[in-house]
């Protein structure tokens, strides 16, 4: 079975509608006239008519002069009745900045009134146009003050289309556990009430998150339960949303002519209504189902239509969805350079999505967006520009750790860099992508040879969400000191084993305490996959690594390849890795960059205090809550380093979470001894947590979630405690302890990547401490730590557990 607990998502080139709810918008359709009592009625009444003539130009230029009278007469139910209908009109026509624009006059007028019904009304229908635009922090900014406002009301129904509205945000971002529950909720509300169009919409959504966990039976039951109720009620975008939705489950399958024959139904719908959204997400399916059928010329054509479609409406998901599958097409035809121009324009549309959203956000939306990355490092590589391709590759990983870092630097910043730094005009936060001129930059200012890894997923695979297909090369770049860069490709295919499940055995072997090897032979026989992975991603690049055993080796790693124990890899002499380099590991080549800055930055603080922890009395876990074990080892390690420092360490009572946070703020070095948990104890988005001990005000454990949200100074943080150093894989590199330690201003970390026995542990860290203290040099005295506590305890998992991450 292969093992995916450890693949970096990728996202689908497929788009699924989820619908959008309108909130008491004026009747397109054909209604019965009604009485007029004045020119501005008699005004609307002549705008339907010429919108159901299709003459849209003349049925928004009558609105917009009813809306004056109703204005000059001060008839604000006039006016609230216009501005809804100019609004809806022009959803329908596909121009959201101008239904954005006239529901913001919208939402002025029902709060100057205090009307509190059409003010919630003007929030959820702003809500689902910034969310169609892809201003997704506005579009959950206006649809949680409608929410309230619904509450405030009791207005049932409103709350449960709010709740729909922010599923699909959600949706969008990635973040499907969050969706599913409010879709849940919503249906709930739906069922309750008999909201019968609602209902319909959320079969429609359910079934696209079952889709985005590969359950595509489920998935089409859903849509198809969506489908027949629309049809029985005449919902017609229901119908055509399903319609869609249930071609893309059939595509995924990869059957085509089904996916097709349902893609023209919805295509139909759409066309009758006048949906545009819907028209382009049709002909994109269609479009990308043609080549697979390798009819590239028919595909070309829809890709350009549905584009078309998608600029006009300012849709920019589904713009940027139709250029990476126009991209994708050239480059099947071997067209490359247009290709590579398309995903170019495809992935500063998926960048500008970002914009201004949390971090969390951030993150959940870019692991969607990773094939458009992973497809034109490939078509760069086609080309023979490997070196584009490395930019690519690293504008590909740790953007919104980067950005993180950047706003943590910009308050102080010692050494401005506005090439590197500025601000883009789409975005508060975002910063410019490296080019090879930087890379290079970075490289000399390390003095250090840079190893970037790229895993390229199968380009075939059709998935939904977050799903991938199996990696089939790994593209490498060695960067030197002098500024060379050299480029190699390693065929996975071959292998015997997928990588995810070799790197899964390994990681069995090192979490397995129990089966120490203490022959140097029997470590060898022990930890064969290790050489195999040292086959993969070492011998390939071997002679272009130094031959100075001090040259630091800095390896950025990607995805489950953050799991490797690089120091530990063994070559076919049954050498490891760290008897022939001094090792180092960052999630970016950027982030190198920024940890430097923040390096230099902290000399001018120049902290003095060394805090050492070791063995607090420890909090309890679970239900009933259960105490965590007392760890003498690490109280004997924090004793002996901090003779070794000349200062006091805390342990038992007094190394409360409290103080511990308190002397974290002025210390230059800290050393924490302790248990370190990952997912069996989790508050807020991040996991990862360290023990301490606990208070009346608190339960003792420090979490990933707070220290992001901390200050330090501190020069570099040592977490002597089990699997610190894991956490989420993402297209962001590793969410948890050490990304939030870095991001609170920490540029060193020193983790470890499994549970570490005491003794090992104790002399290690000793050993480390005593050579940082002759030799400031933090990869080098890992090394030197690491060979030391191998000569007494050859067995890799007793030494080779601890990293570091970040400067050196």
């Amino acid at each position: 079975m292969k093992n995916k607990i450890y693949l970096t998502a990728i996202a689908s080139a497929i788009l699924l509608i989820t619908p959008l709810s309108a909130w008491a918008a004026a009747p397109i359709s054909p209604t019965p006239t009604i009485p007029t009592s004045s020119p501005a009625d008699e005004l609307v009444q002549t705008g339907l008519q010429q919108f159901r003539a299709k003459k849209f130009d003349l049925a928004i230029a009558s609105w917009q002069q009813a809306l004056k009278i109703y204005q000059q007469q001060k008839n604000h139910k006039g006016a609230i009745n216009v501005l809804e209908t100019l609004a809806e009109a022009s959803k329908m026509l596909g121009k959201y900045d101008q239904a954005i624009a006239y529901l913001q006059q919208l939402l002025a007028l029902a709060q100057s009134l205090g009307d509190r019904q059409t003010e919630a009304n003007a929030l959820g229908n702003l809500g689902n146009s910034y969310r169609v635009i892809g201003n997704y922090a506005k579009a959950l900014e206006v649809q949680n003050q409608g929410l309230v406002i619904r509450k405030e009301l009791n207005d049932q129904q409103g709350e449960g289309q709010v709740l729909a509205s922010l599923g699909n945000i959600h949706y969008d971002l990635g973040n499907y556990r969050i969706a599913v529950n409010f879709y849940q909720r919503s249906l709930k509300i739906a069922k309750e009430v008999g909201n019968v169009s609602g209902i319909v919409f959320l079969l429609n959504s359910l079934g696209a998150i079952a889709g985005t966990q590969e359950e595509y039976p489920q998935a089409i039951k859903y849509y198809q339960q969506s489908l027949d109720n629309a049809r029985k009620i005449g919902f017609r975008e229901a119908e055509g949303n399903a319609l869609n939705n249930i071609g893309s489950s059939y595509h995924v399958q990869r059957k085509y002519k089904e996916a097709i024959a349902y893609y023209e139904q919805a295509l139909t719908v759409a066309k009758e209504i006048k949906n545009p959204r819907l028209e382009g997400a049709a002909i994109g399916g269609m479009g990308l189902a043609y080549v697979f059928l390798q009819e590239y010329d028919k595909a070309l054509s829809l890709q350009e239509q549905s584009w078309k479609i998608a600029e006009q409406i300012g849709d920019r998901r589904l713009e940027a969805m139709t250029l990476s599958n126009w991209g994708y097409t050239l480059w099947r035809s071997q067209k490359y350079s247009e290709a590579e121009q398309k995903f170019l324009t495809s992935l500063n549309l998926l960048e500008s999505l970002r914009s201004n959203l949390s971090d969390g956000d951030k993150v959940s939306i870019f692991d969607t967006q990773l094939h458009a990355f992973n497809l034109l490092q490939q078509i760069m590589v086609a080309q023979k520009k490997p070196e584009a391709a490395l930019e690519i590759a690293e504008r590909g990983r740790a953007r919104a750790f980067a950005e993180l870092l950047s706003r943590r630097l910009s308050p102080q910043q010692i050494e401005p860099k506005p090439k590197l730094l500025i601000e883009s005009p789409r975005s508060e936060d975002s910063i410019r992508n490296l080019d090879i001129a930087d890379i290079r930059r970075i490289a000399k200012q390390q003095n250090a040879v840079m190893v970037e890894y790229s895993l390229i997923a199968d380009p075939t695979f059709i998935g939904q969400g977050k799903l991938k297909g199996e990696y089939i090369k790994l593209y490498i770049w060695v960067v030197q000191p002098s500024g060379d860069i050299a480029f190699r490709e390693v065929d996975l295919t071959k292998l015997d084993l997928a990588i995810g499940d070799l790197i899964a055995d390994v990681r069995s072997l090192f979490n397995d305490s129990g089966a120490i090897a203490e022959d140097p032979k029997e470590v060898l026989d022990k930890y064969a996959d290790l050489k195999l992975l040292n086959e993969i991603l070492i011998q390939p690049i071997q002679d272009l690594l130094p031959q100075d055993e001090n040259t630091r080796v800095i390896f950025l790693p990607q995805g489950l390849l953050f799991l490797v124990p690089f120091a530990a890899l063994i070559n076919s002499q049954g050498q490891f890795l760290i008897e022939q380099h001094t090792v180092q590991i960052a999630p970016a080549i950027q982030v190198l960059d920024l940890t430097h800055q923040l390096r230099q930055q902290l000399q001018k603080v120049n902290l003095q205090a060394t805090l050492i922890v070791g063995n607090p009395t420890m909090p309890s876990l679970g239900d009933p809550p259960i105490q965590l074990p007392t760890l003498l080892g690490a109280e004997k390690e924090a004793k002996a380093i901090a003779s070794l420092l000349n200062t006091t360490f805390l342990t038992g009572d007094q190394a409360t979470k409290k103080e511990v946070v308190t002397k974290m703020k002025s210390a230059r070095f800290i050393h924490l001894a302790t248990h370190g948990l990952l997912e069996e104890y989790r508050k807020g988005d991040i996991p990862g947590a360290i023990a301490l001990a606990p208070s009346s005000t608190d339960d003792g454990f420090l979490t990933a979630s707070e220290i992001v949200t901390m200050r330090l100074s501190a020069e570099m943080v040592v977490l002597s405690a089990c699997k610190t150093g894991q956490g989420l894989l993402t297209g962001d590199g590793v969410i948890g302890l050490s990304r939030s330690l870095i991001t609170a201003g920490v540029p060193s970390v020193v983790v470890s990547l499994w549970e570490v026995p005491d003794d090992p542990t104790a002399l290690l860290m000793t050993k480390f401490y005593q050579k940082f203290q002759a030799e400031p040099n933090k990869a080098k005295a890992i090394r030197q730590a690491m060979l030391a506590t191998k000569a007494k305890y050859p067995d890799p998992l007793n030494w080779a557990a601890f990293t570091l991450i970040g400067e050196n």
